[in-house]
């Protein structure tokens, strides 16, 4: 008898805190723009949404809730994909002011940066030379002298919070060391399978992404989480599509979307996040998988049920 169709979870990263408005066009950043954008993803197959807010004015990342209301209950109605807030929120905001949205809102999956970091966006300088807005040379400048702060402390806070409120996380984990780091957690009690482990690479301060890095980084959550663990990747940049085809012929799970690169292909701009979705599922139509939906990846992660968050 034939094995049944392996389900890959696409996780789209609508607009995040990295790029700022004046590298593309197609960046969403008003909530209109971020509320078309995602449904126009969880229609091409995003399984997840994963969602940061900016001011509709400057498109400056912003935690705060407020900003976030202003789209989350229009993509709760329109779509049945899982919405996934981000408690990274920008490298240059408190641990408080991060987590402010998941605190308040309640969601079903939220992220949780696993360690301290160096976060070097200022090579992008070397591509980006005119701005808009004046905030946005500075957030690149800055991050030469930034450590993105995720102490143990921060992390405990953040579960705690999450696990009272019924949220899962997304481990975001840019190094090895930040998978031993959930370890820790793991064995504290603090965090408790299935855990979602997204492993990051190519960022400047944490690991490459080298097929070698990619496989490392699996080798090592296989030895400490086990089957207790639903492995998903993202590239960032230019290595967004080829980690994520070399993850998922080895049994992963996918993060595309324009947080993480603003591109289709060499020298080209992505023009939505939903042309990212699309090249993905290609990708896994290729290799015979089929996309989880929505209710699939609730099952697979444990997760409350939309009808259980606070917007």
């Amino acid at each position: 008898m034939a094995k049944p169709t392996r389900k890959v979870i696409i996780s789209c990263a609508v607009t995040g805190a990295i790029h700022t408005p004046s590298m593309s066009p197609h960046l969403p950043v008003t909530p209109q723009e971020i509320i078309a954008d995602s449904l126009a993803a969880a229609e091409a197959g995003a399984t997840i949404l994963h969602l940061h807010a900016r001011d509709p004015e400057t498109g400056k990342p912003t935690q705060d809730p407020d900003r976030f209301r202003a789209f989350l209950p229009q993509l709760k109605q329109a779509t049945g994909a899982v919405l996934n807030l981000t408690t990274g929120g920008s490298p240059h905001m408190s641990v408080e002011e991060r987590m402010r949205p998941a605190a308040e809102l309640k969601p079903e999956v939220a992220s949780l940066n696993m360690g301290s970091m160096n976060f070097g966006l200022y090579p992008m300088l070397n591509r980006f030379t005119e701005f808009t807005h004046d905030w946005e040379r500075q957030h690149l400048e800055n991050s030469r002298d930034l450590v993105f702060k995720n102490t143990f402390n921060d992390i405990q806070h953040i579960l705690e919070t999450g696990n009272a409120n019924g949220t899962r996380f997304e481990f975001e984990c840019y190094d090895t060391s930040h998978l031993y780091n959930l370890a820790h957690f793991v064995d504290r009690g603090l965090a408790k399978p299935p855990f979602l482990v997204q492993t990051v690479f190519g960022l400047l301060g944490g690991i490459g992404a080298h097929p070698e890095d990619v496989a490392h980084m699996k080798r090592t959550a296989d030895r400490l989480f086990g089957d207790d663990y639903v492995w998903s990747v993202l590239g960032a940049g230019r290595n967004q599509m080829n980690v994520a085809a070399q993850a998922a012929a080895q049994g992963g799970n996918v993060r595309v979307g324009l947080e993480d690169s603003l591109w289709i292909s060499p020298g080209k701009l992505a023009e939505s996040n939903a042309d990212q979705v699309r090249k993905a599922r290609e990708l896994l139509q290729g290799l015979s998988l089929e996309v989880a939906t929505p209710d699939e990846a609730r099952q697979m992660l444990d997760l409350k049920g939309a009808e259980n968050v606070a917007f």
